[in-house]
């Protein structure tokens, strides 16, 4: 069994594990609320990109379906992906914050911008595995819950991740040694600072933007989730995928505290439980997705998703995984500790740090 399969086996095994026993008890919480009356309520939501396998199976079927079914026909949800609304992802929080919308969805690499704390739990390199990434989000959810009630007045509700970041080339690629030189496409300035340790140029452009920048030469590669990139029909354009997971692009769920705060508590305690099941299985569905993103676009292994692609399929060896820490360590770790400062360090390491055996050093 090759690394990558290993890696696969093992994060779908533990959160399968995790998520049944998760699963158990929403159904029995299902129940009890069955017997609280919930308010009439109708809401708006802004979901992350509705292309992609995890607005089109968990997000708008969690809003339009499951809610309202499980409540009695109580909550009601009017759902749309924040790209149908013309939106970019960093002005749905803005928007929660002045009350237009409701609750909201947008990738945590969109705010980097506004507060280098939110790269902290997807530093590129850090989770090279979903159980990791599991462990880093939950670690650091509370601050991030602080982050956000201050900055844009809305209240965390939940966290989860695309399947693995993974890299689609349209030039040959054996290796991370092959990115030197190359310009690769990223969605944020931590996979730019990995990609520029290796000799290579980072370019930041919107996920919208990559497909017809491959056809044109614009850049060489693109990192995305294995799932997402097929979805997105990226195999039309590409050559080559390589399956080091250098992230998990996470996404944070949040609700606007001017909406939040007009519920009954009834409501708000049925809704806080539905979005923890949401969570539970996007963080599965998360696991599976990055392998059927593979079969899907390389045909090793069976693609329930559609029509497999052909790409040659690139795999890891366990020196390149350590070549992978050793950046984190030497480069990208150093970088985000001197934007985000030796407050915003030493909590990092009292939480994630503690949680996954890393320290930073604060100057």
């Amino acid at each position: 069994m090759n690394v990558l399969s290993k890696v696969i086996f093992t994060s779908v095994l533990l959160l399968n594990t995790n998520v049944i026993f998760a699963s158990d008890n929403n159904k029995e919480d299902n129940a009890k609320a069955s017997n609280v009356q919930i308010d009439d309520v109708k809401v708006s939501v802004v979901g992350t990109w509705s292309m992609l396998s995890q607005y089109k199976q968990f997000e708008r079927p969690f809003w339009s379906e499951t809610i309202t079914e499980n409540s009695n026909g109580a909550v009601i949800a009017d759902v749309k992906g924040f790209n149908e609304m013309g939106l970019k992802g960093s002005e749905v929080v803005r928007l929660m914050k002045s009350g237009v919308i409701d609750f909201g969805s947008t990738v945590l690499g969109y705010l980097a911008a506004d507060n280098p704390k939110n790269e902290a739990i997807d530093l590129a390199g850090l989770s090279p595995n979903i159980e990791t990434a599991k462990i880093v989000s939950d670690a650091y959810k509370n601050e991030l819950s602080e982050l956000y009630n201050k900055t844009y007045d809305i209240k965390l509700l939940g966290l989860w991740p695309y399947s693995a970041q993974v890299l689609f080339c349209n030039v040959p690629i054996t290796g991370l040694s092959d990115l030197k030189g190359k310009k690769i496409r990223t969605s944020n300035r931590t996979l730019a600072e990995f990609v520029g340790a290796l000799g290579g140029v980072g370019v930041t452009m919107s996920f919208g933007e990559v497909v017809q920048s491959l056809q044109k030469g614009v850049v060489d590669c693109a990192i995305t989730g294995s799932m997402s990139g097929y979805s997105a029909k990226w195999h039309e354009v590409t050559t080559h995928l390589y399956t080091l997971p250098l992230g998990w692009a996470n996404v944070m769920h949040a609700v606007s505290n001017k909406a939040w705060n007009k519920l009954p508590k009834a409501t708000k305690n049925y809704i806080e439980q539905e979005i923890n099941g949401l969570e539970s299985d996007i963080w599965k569905g998360a696991a599976l997705e990055t392998e059927q993103g593979i079969a899907c676009n390389t045909g090793h292994g069976e693609c329930q998703s559609g029509e497999p692609a052909n790409l040659i399929l690139v795999e890891y060896t366990e020196r390149e995984s350590k070549l992978l820490d050793n950046i984190l360590s030497d480069h990208v770790l150093p970088l985000w500790a001197e934007r985000c400062g030796k407050p915003c360090v030493n909590k990092w390491n009292e939480t994630i740090g503690k949680a996954v055996g890393k320290e930073i050093e604060t100057k």
